[in-house]
């Protein structure tokens, strides 16, 4: 109500609802229609109601703004050294949202003709195949339940490339023992199947026979989940939090001594570059790690010249 009141003082009552009802309806449409993630709904979220309470001090109506207005609110963002990459996503959540004001509720299209800025095409960090291993190894140490999830999840994660935010989703029933594939839930509720190694398929039935069970019992009461790496909060079994995660990751991490950062998306970057070394295509690459377009994972072409001569001299009919 206070925030409401705020917005009485510069527009009139009709406009305040009709704003308000505009950016609930966007953020249903994000959830329902779109279907994207979590993260790019609270990103998409944020962004617009930044955007509003910029207007809101300049006492313009959401429904009012003018192209000069988005212009002057990127100025702005720059004054306050936002990056590229930050403004980018801004520009492309108020194209998403004036194109969806446009299209249902017959609003000008005020963000149509604005332009990106340039992004500096910046290389993915990763690991170097023996610092994964010391990684994994010093995971394999943990015997206790709690170390066991820990060793599988930093396994899977690594094996798949899958998100962390996928990787904490996983359900028992999204692993097919019987194919050898796992179910990945990946962004905007796309799917993809991806191959399990029989290493990873012993490891992960092992787990569930054992580390897993073992979580379900609290206070000699007996609970039930049908996620695969699990947490009891407030008596409930919910699945573990990225954040919880990312902390684990840190923790070995740092038993290894290795003095660079790590970071769960490092690792997906670690995997897209160890299988290209090994001789897999773009193709499957981007099958794998779930990106839509080909164009993508064309960034894990960032192989060492001596390693692509190899493979040139090795393969070349002329060479």
């Amino acid at each position: 109500m206070i925030g409401y009141a705020v917005l009485k003082m510069f527009f009139t009552p009709k406009k305040v609802i009709m704003n308000h009802a505009a950016v609930i309806k966007f953020e249903a449409y994000l959830l329902t229609e779109k279907r994207v993630s979590q993260n790019t709904f609270t990103a998409y979220k944020r962004d617009v109601a930044q955007f509003t309470d910029y207007l809101r001090r300049k006492k313009i109506a959401l429904e009012d703004a003018k192209v000069a207005d988005i212009k002057q609110f990127l100025q702005y963002l720059h004054k306050q050294k936002v990056t590229a990459r930050t403004m980018a996503r801004k520009i492309s959540t108020l194209k998403a949202f004036f194109g969806y004001a446009h299209r249902y509720l017959g609003w000008d299209h005020i963000a149509q003709d604005i332009s990106f800025p340039k992004i500096d095409k910046t290389l993915p960090s990763y690991l170097p195949e023996d610092e994964v291993e010391k990684l994994l190894n010093v995971a394999d140490r943990d015997r206790n339940a709690i170390g066991v999830r820990n060793k599988v999840m930093l396994y899977v994660l690594y094996v798949t490339g899958m998100r962390i935010s996928e990787l904490t989703h996983l359900k028992l029933s999204d692993i097919h023992f019987d194919t050898g594939f796992i179910a990945v839930h990946g962004k905007g509720g796309k799917g993809r199947m991806v191959p399990l190694p029989e290493p990873i398929q012993q490891m992960l039935k092992a787990y569930i026979n054992t580390a897993h069970k073992s979580f379900l019992v609290r206070k000699k009461r007996k609970l039930s989940t049908e996620y695969l790496f699990p947490v009891c909060y407030g008596g409930k079994m919910k699945p573990i939090s990225r954040q919880a995660f990312w902390n684990i990751l840190k923790h070995l991490w740092a038993k290894t001594g290795i003095k660079r950062t790590i970071s769960p998306h490092k690792l997906r970057h670690s995997l897209a570059t160890h299988m290209l070394k090994n001789g897999a295509d773009l193709r499957s690459l981007q099958m794998l790690l779930g990106h839509e377009n080909l164009s993508t994972v064309q960034i894990y072409t960032h192989l060492e010249t001596s390693y692509l001569r190899k493979i040139y001299d090795k393969k070349h009919p002329r060479s």
